[in-house]
């Protein structure tokens, strides 16, 4: 579904800021993987999703997807193919639209669009249903804005607005890092529900080393923009975070550091 080979980027180029972010990167996704990206601080991890989304031009490589090379299309014309999850959850949706105008937003995403009413009565229905699986009482609230909102119940909208259209690819940027506990966890149920649902294609970062073991069927490790460890199946649900720490120190020479994951 995904394939990424020797992309680079650099940003700063010529300056004292230079940061070589990725390195040669090479990965292939096969369809309806779950695969977990952590590292440490600086390791490339954001970079490589904002790569794929188009974000940023890369400097050299190529980026596959369903056999289509996108390398060189604008994030625009990626954004119909791919879902995303940002880490802050006032990004991804329009804060002083209703909850109903935000899921026919994504549900018209790569559609063309003509003069008629905004959210159809059929469409109402169909949100109503697909807001009930978040057990936030959202579906009662379809005419709210969504700047009323918590932090996690904007984040379970943007959620299912990411996969409403059921994408090729999933993006996820440590997307529970800024909710508390709880709804984190409630977010992260429901992010596996629905890619096991849909089989999605799936990329997640998370800074939760615990999380990344248990969720999905595949883990890669970064460091220094480029990929030091990949593991899957088996041996991916046999690791420990002891294993991990391992890992890094073997392939790296250094010690883990990302200060969130040291505080879980």
């Amino acid at each position: 579904m995904l394939t990424v080979k020797n992309v680079s980027k650099t940003f700063n180029i010529g300056t004292v800021n230079e940061k070589k972010a990725l390195d040669k990167i090479s990965l292939t996704l096969e369809d309806g993987d779950f695969v977990t990206v952590i590292g440490g601080n600086g390791a490339g991890k954001s970079t490589l999703l904002n790569m794929i989304a188009g974000v940023y031009p890369i400097d050299c490589g190529h980026i596959v997807l369903d056999g289509k090379d996108i390398s060189r299309q604008p994030e625009y014309k990626r954004a119909k193919l791919i879902g995303r999850v940002f880490q802050d959850p006032l990004m991804g949706t329009a804060a002083d639209m209703e909850i109903a105008e935000n899921l026919a937003l994504a549900y018209r995403r790569g559609k063309p669009r003509t003069l008629r009413w905004g959210v159809t009565k059929e469409e109402k229905v169909k949100y109503k249903e697909e807001l009930k699986r978040l057990g936030l009482g959202l579906e009662d609230r379809m005419t709210s804005k969504v700047g009323l909102l918590s932090g996690g119940q904007r984040q379970a909208l943007t959620l299912l607005m990411a996969s409403l259209q059921r994408p090729q690819l999933l993006l996820l940027d440590e997307h529970t890092a800024a909710l508390d506990p709880l709804t984190a966890k409630k977010v992260l149920d429901l992010t596996k529900e629905i890619v096991e649902e849909q089989k999605l294609t799936t990329l997640m970062i998370t800074h939760n080393m615990k999380d990344a073991i248990q969720i999905g069927n595949r883990l890669i490790m970064m460091y220094d923009g480029k990929i030091i460890y990949d593991v899957r199946g088996e041996e991916k649900k046999k690791l420990t975070v002891n294993d991990l720490h391992q890992k890094f120190r073997e392939a790296s020479g250094e010690e883990f550091s990302d200060d969130r994951a040291v505080l879980i």
